[in-house]
């Protein structure tokens, strides 16, 4: 992700191989996987619809699960035209999604001018249009809440001013204070007046007269409608989960990467308006599946976790979620960093390290991104370290032409294995935390580097291919319990064919995700889990086998569809028998699987045998 949305316009912010075949370190026991205690996120599959179909004025849309591909979850860029966003559901929910996640806008302090109390633009050059329009009584949207304030109590003064944009309508839950804070309506702008003491308290006695204080002015410029409402009734009507973005914390300006702990106090009075309001409005809709923290950071092993910036910011912003939202957790989807000739990266027990600190943050929910799109991380098995990288990610700094090896301290596998094991760690000390998978759908390349078609506002990036997210199924493996991707607007659906319909053609090709050594009653064998595997043709080969070895899992092997606890929904396991005496020690079994039509999964498994 990492700002390659920063500019939408008037949006928001916002593996497959033949078998997976796992190493004797790579073998997790399913509870490793195994999903947190907040029933409103789980991952066991979707709701179901309100109907089969529904009519309004957009046109006739079916709610139907026609083509359920592996990946069940989404960012979505909110758009002006509603009608976009019911097209959009659609086809989500057709491919199996059951969660969308809502980028968001930022908290900003701003500048004013002296003499008439203009808010600023970012850069304070000149007056934001935006909200030049916010008026009352003649005088600007501050002069009024000045005005106001001092005839209170002469005392009072406006330290700091802040806005905060958005498409969305608020209810009274956004106030608590309507002898001072108050919605105007502009002709068609619609602005939220919110006066928050200094000191960050949200004093609730709403005490503006007895002394003179300091408080900071939070003007919210919102939608002429309410676009989570409209959201949320899209999800009931196709049975997805909607993860709204929480204010986004104001960033360092000596480093944006960082939040910044000044502004601590007024971000955690804005979520905790913001959360009151959806409390009131949206706390018993099942649509509301939690909220989203994007304010991104990148997992790495911090020296002490109390004075990194941004998770102070988060644990502060977090609590205000717990204290306003009970039962509604927390997603958060930090980046990850491999690469050996960058500063600041990590290896992969760096960042299970790093996952730790992040849980304690109030987070119910992990899903960290995978990182091949932007090539901060690369798809290869530990056999494959000596291998070059693929040509795509040559064009990355720090990779170029390279060996795996040379290029990452390990592959997105050996990621996922390592945060897994820290997510069960912390289920002993009592922190239920889920771990989800965040996979990339673009390509570090520009459209024209690649020859691909610009997807909408997308100008650095390229959309991927489906085989390419098949791979990275594959390699997140068995130890997250959802897998979700970034992002739906623009990567899936640009393009012709669109990645979406990519899936839509070719969404029962088997994808594998795990293979271990299991014998079934007297038999021995192997255990295959993965999705679209029933019926499927499994092949053996090593090196130094003449004749790789096939099985036809329908004929001699067994197959099972029940869901897999702690594992995504539509993982399944076929079992096929195995002699392993004849299978030579210490040696790298490649396992592709087959469907009958002929498709084998896009990225074969392996598996050492260890004898």
């Amino acid at each position: 992700m990492r700002w390659i949305t920063l500019f939408l316009g008037v949006a928001i912010l916002a593996g497959v191989a033949s078998v997976v075949i796992v190493m004797r370190h790579d073998r997790p026991v399913s509870h490793v996987t195994g999903v947190g205690s907040t029933s409103s996120a789980r991952p066991s599959g979707p709701s179901s619809p309100t109907a089969s179909a529904f009519t309004d004025p957009c046109g006739t849309f079916d709610t139907t699960t026609p083509t359920p591909y592996a990946v069940t979850g989404y960012w979505l860029v909110p758009t002006a035209d509603r009608c976009t966003w019911r097209r959009q559901l659609q086809a989500i929910h057709k491919v199996g999604g059951d969660t969308v996640v809502r980028l968001g806008f930022g908290l900003s302090p701003r500048r004013t001018d002296e003499e008439n109390g203009q808010i600023m633009d970012k850069e304070g050059a000149k007056a934001d249009a935006r909200y030049g329009v916010c008026k009352e009584n003649d005088l600007s949207c501050v002069r009024a809440a000045e005005k106001d304030l001092v005839a209170a109590n002469p005392g009072n003064r406006i330290t700091w001013t802040y806005v905060y944009r958005t498409d969305e309508q608020f209810g009274q839950g956004i106030f608590r204070c309507p002898t001072m804070e108050r919605k105007i309506v502009v002709g068609s702008a619609v602005f939220y007046r919110l006066i928050a003491p200094e000191d960050g308290s949200d004093d609730a006695t709403c005490d503006f007269s007895s002394k003179g204080r300091n408080y900071h002015l939070i003007l919210i410029s919102g939608g002429a409608t309410d676009s989570l409402t409209e959201l949320l009734d899209l999800g009931d009507r196709f049975g997805i989960r909607v993860f709204p973005a929480l204010p986004l914390a104001p960033r360092d300006p000596a480093n944006s990467t960082r939040a910044d702990p000044r502004h601590i106090g007024t971000l955690t009075t804005l979520t905790r308006r913001v959360l009151q309001d959806y409390g009131s409005r949206f706390g018993g809709r099942e649509s509301l599946g939690g909220v989203y923290q994007p304010f991104e950071l990148q997992l790495r092993d911090w020296p002490d976790p109390s004075k990194v910036q941004t998770l102070q910011v988060y644990a502060e912003q977090h609590l205000i979620v717990e204290q306003e939202l009970p039962g509604k957790p927390i997603l958060v989807s930090p980046y990850l960093d491999a690469r050996r000739k960058v500063k600041f990266t990590a290896t992969p027990k760096q960042v299970a390290r790093g996952f730790k600190a992040l849980a304690k943050t109030g987070v119910e929910i992990i899903a960290p991104q995978d990182g091949r799109g932007t090539g901060k991380v690369g798809l290869f098995w530990p056999n494959w370290k000596n291998k070059d990288v693929d040509d795509r990610l040559k064009i990355v700094n720090g990779v170029g032409e390279s060996t795996y090896a040379s290029a990452y301290y390990g592959g997105t596998r050996d990621y996922y294995r390592e945060m897994a094991q820290a997510r069960q760690e912390l289920a002993s000390e009592g922190v239920e935390v889920q771990l989800w998978a965040n996979v990339e759908a673009f390509e570090p390349s520009t459209p024209e580097e690649s020859n691909t078609p610009k997807c909408g506002t997308q100008a650095t990036r390229s959309r991927t291919d489906k085989s390419r997210l098949d791979t990275q199924v594959t390699l997140a493996g068995p130890y997250v319990s959802k897998i979700i991707s970034y992002m739906w607007s623009d990567f899936f659906t640009c393009g012709s064919p669109s990645l979406s319909g990519e899936i839509t053609e070719d969404w029962d090709r088997p994808i594998a995700i795990q293979a271990v050594k299991q014998a079934r009653q007297i038999q021995e064998g192997l255990e295959v889990r993965g999705y679209h595997l029933g019926s499927a043709k499994v092949t053996l080969n090593w090196t130094g086998l003449d004749t790789p070895r096939v099985v036809d899992s329908a004929s001699v092997g067994w197959h099972d569809a029940t869901p897999n606890e702690g594992l995504p929904h539509g993982v399944e396991k076929i079992w096929i028998p195995v002699d392993w005496a004849t299978v030579p020690s210490d040696v790298w079994v490649r396992i592709e699987i087959g469907s009958l039509d002929g498709r084998k999964a896009a990225e074969p498994v392996y598996y050492k045998n260890t004898g």
